[in-house]
C-alpha cells in the first residue's frame, strides 16, 4: 500500500477575491521507502503539494490518503495525531526554537504526543545526523548546516512514515547543502524512510530515486 496518494487533485485558492488554481488535478504514489523530488519553477505548486502531503491543507477536489488514512474526512484531533504519528517535516528555514537547547528542540515531538524516554530517544536521532555531542548548545550556536540536522533529527524522533522536506538545502551554501543530501539519500538507503522533497536544485534533485516535474499546478513528467 502506498504511503502517500494523491488522486485527481486540485486546489483552489483566493487571491484578491478571484480563485488562483495551484494544483490541477494532479496524481501521485508514492511506495514505503521512496525518495521522490518534487522540481518546478515558484508557483509551479510543488509547497502545495507537500502542505497536503503533510495534512497542513486539504484539496478543493479529489482526494488526499496518508498511510491509508483519508486526510478531508478527519477532524482536528484526528489531523493532529496523523501529523504528530506519521508525518515529519523539514523546512528550508529551520523553524528551531532558540529558546532550547538541541537536544530540547528534538524532544519537543515526543512531550507534545506524551511519549516516553524522551532524552534518549532524543539523543539517538542526534547521533544519527552526527550532532550528539552538540546537544546542549542553542541554535544561535550552530551553523547553517548543524541547525537543519538539528530539525532532520527532529523531524524523525517520532519514527514517522513519511518525510516531507521543503527546500532543505535553499538556506546552506553548496558544500553544507550536499552534506544535508547525503544525509537524506543514507537515511532513506539505511533506515527506509519515505521522502518527498520540493526542490529547485538540480542537485537534490538527481539525489532522489524519483523525479517528478511540475509546472502551472500540473505534473508534466515522472522519471
Amino acid at each position: 500500500m502506498s504511503i502517500l496518494t494523491l488522486r485527481d487533485v486540485v486546489k483552489d485558492y483566493q487571491a484578491d477575491g478571484q480563485p488562483v488554481r495551484a494544483l490541477d488535478g494532479v496524481s501521485l504514489d508514492v511506495a514505503p521507502g521512496d525518495f521522490v523530488a518534487l522540481v518546478g519553477r515558484s508557483g509551479c505548486g510543488k509547497s502545495t503539494m507537500l502542505n497536503l502531503a503533510g495534512a497542513m491543507d486539504f484539496p478543493t477536489a479529489g482526494s488526499v490518503t496518508i498511510d491509508g488514512v483519508s486526510t478531508p474526512g478527519l477532524d482536528d484531533g484526528g489531523l493532529t495525531a496523523l501529523r504528530r504519528d506519521k508525518v515529519g517535516f523539514v523546512f528550508q528555514s529551520f523553524q528551531l526554537l532558540h529558546t532550547l537547547s538541541v537536544v530540547e528542540n528534538v524532544e519537543l515531538p515526543l512531550l507534545l504526543a506524551r511519549r516516553g524516554d524522551v532524552r534518549r530517544r532524543a539523543l539517538e536521532r542526534l547521533d544519527w545526523v552526527q550532532l550528539g555531542d552538540l546537544a546542549g548548545r542553542l541554535p544561535h550556536q550552530l551553523s547553517g548546516g548543524q541547525m537543519q540536522r538539528v530539525a532532520i533529527a527532529r523531524a524523525l524522533v517520532h519514527d514517522p512514515r513519511l518525510l516531507l522536506a521543503d527546500e532543505p538545502t535553499g538556506n546552506l551554501d553548496s558544500a553544507t547543502g550536499t552534506l544535508i543530501l547525503e544525509l537524506l539519500v543514507r537515511l532513506n538507503a539505511e533506515r527506509r524512510t519515505t521522502i518527498l522533497l520540493a526542490t529547485h536544485s538540480a542537485e537534490a534533485a538527481q539525489a532522489a530515486g524519483r523525479v517528478v516535474r511540475m509546472k502551472d499546478g500540473r505534473i508534466v513528467s515522472i522519471t
